[in-house]
């Protein structure tokens, strides 16, 4: 049984602007590089996001792709910026069932708050076995519990 005060709310603070949060950290992602409206991340196949049918939960894949998407943003964006997803669409093109995945992910901005994301998850034996868009829209004001610096 979990303890209420595991419920939350929590309040985390990132040491950097663009940095891995306890979320994506249990996942085992590793941002590779994120600049200029790109990134690149990397997440291994562990057994524990199998689902039953042997391959990588599709939950896992998005949450590397969702991950890859938003520190391509925020390269682009000043630190603090506050933003939400305010939609994603998902395809599933070949199943992952060993090794590491890579996220390639680029934004491009659309209107002054609104913008969009692409991504592609890569197994490594270079075949496209996800794709993903996504609009992230920034708010009007800041973030406050992260660090300011990069």
């Amino acid at each position: 049984m979990l303890h209420e005060e595991s419920l939350g709310p929590h309040e985390i603070h990132l040491e950097r602007w663009i940095e891995c949060a306890p979320f994506e950290q249990l996942l085992g992602m590793d941002i590779v590089r994120a600049e200029d409206g790109e990134a690149i991340l990397t997440m291994p196949f562990r057994r524990q996001y199998a689902n039953g049918g042997s391959i990588m939960h599709g939950g896992a894949t998005v949450s590397l792709a969702d991950t890859a998407a938003v520190m391509a943003l925020k390269s682009k964006v000043e630190p603090g910026t506050h933003f939400g997803t305010t939609d994603m669409a998902i395809r599933f093109l070949h199943p992952v069932i060993q090794g590491m995945i890579t996220a390639k992910a680029r934004v491009e901005q659309q209107e002054e708050r609104l913008w969009h994301a692409r991504v592609e998850i890569v197994t490594e034996a270079d075949v496209v076995a996800m794709e993903m868009t996504a609009v992230f829209k920034i708010s009007r004001r800041r973030l406050t519990t992260v660090a300011e610096g990069r």
